[in-house]
């Protein structure tokens, strides 16, 4: 996933307008302040994860409660605001009743649905606040969990703006069973030469610490987790054999799991290690 830069301004651009400026950013108090009128939907409303309505002059957002999860409520919430925040939104996406309906666990090629999930990203977590937490959160999964807890987000979100915003090499993964769902990579990691991109309905490798997990269902559905070394021309061919760390964790019920890949170093910083060995040799052996 791109970030979106006119999306996350606009949602900057409301949490500055709100005065906000600390983590966790509350969606409730947002839509509240927008005087935004919020009703929970009913939980046998599955496959829904919100609604913007526009009766009589009056907007408002139903949020899901069949999901037991905080994070991705509130995910839901800050996405229908930003429907009803960004330039263009409401025209295009309000039908004739004045609705508009948001599914969940579904990533949209939709350009109005893809536009409010960055502006989501960027409004629970603004990119100023989210770097500066990220200087004390460590690295990989503890890092993103560190966030997540921090912004009050979900573990998903939460790994796709630690990607986003990272200066290292990491690659986070979604899948379900067998097959690649997505995988987002940082900037850094983008600058490596020569790899095969991973793309949606890919199998996973199946030496991979993911694949073993995956193969039984229970790890996924009861959010266990497992890490150990990967290979990274495993994961994208390519001419890096280098060890990578692999973190793989269940997303529960949700059904599916998320891979998290560091320990990779850039082939620039592999070769001036390389030169720098061979040049110390050198020195060596003419004395």
């Amino acid at each position: 996933m791109v970030p979106n830069l006119g999306s996350q301004m606009e949602a900057e651009c409301l949490l500055r307008e709100l005065g906000i400026n600390t983590l966790p950013i509350d969606p409730f108090v947002v839509a509240d302040l927008l005087d935004i009128d919020l009703r929970p939907l009913p939980a046998s409303n599955g496959g829904v994860s919100g609604m913007l309505l526009h009766v009589n002059g009056e907007f408002g957002i139903a949020y899901p409660t069949h999901i037991k999860n905080e994070g991705f409520k509130r995910f839901s919430l800050a996405h229908e605001i930003g429907h009803y925040r960004l330039p263009g939104h409401i025209d295009a996406v309000l039908d004739a009743n004045g609705q508009h309906i948001s599914k969940a666990g579904f990533r949209s090629t939709d350009r109005y649905e893809q536009e409010a999930d960055h502006f989501a990203s960027a409004l629970l977590m603004p990119k100023k606040l989210f770097i500066a937490a990220m200087r004390s959160a460590g690295d990989g999964l503890q890092a993103i969990e560190t966030l997540q807890e921090k912004c009050e987000t979900s573990l998903e979100s939460t790994a796709i703006r630690y990607v986003q915003t990272s200066r290292n090499p990491v690659v986070v993964i979604r899948s379900g069973d067998r097959a690649i769902d997505y995988a987002v990579m940082s900037d850094r990691f983008k600058e490596f030469p020569g790899l095969d991109w991973i793309r949606k309905g890919m199998p996973l490798p199946p030496s991979s610490i993911t694949a073993s997990f995956n193969a039984n269902r229970d790890n996924i559905t009861r959010g266990k987790r497992v890490e150990g070394e990967g290979c990274l021309q495993d994961w994208f061919n390519g001419p890096h054999r280098q060890e990578i760390i692999e973190e793989v964790v269940g997303l529960g019920s949700y059904g599916k799991t998320l891979t998290v890949l560091t320990g990779m170093e850039h082939p620039d910083e592999v070769e001036d290690d390389e030169t720098e060995l061979v040049e110390s040799w050198d020195v060596r052996f003419r004395r």
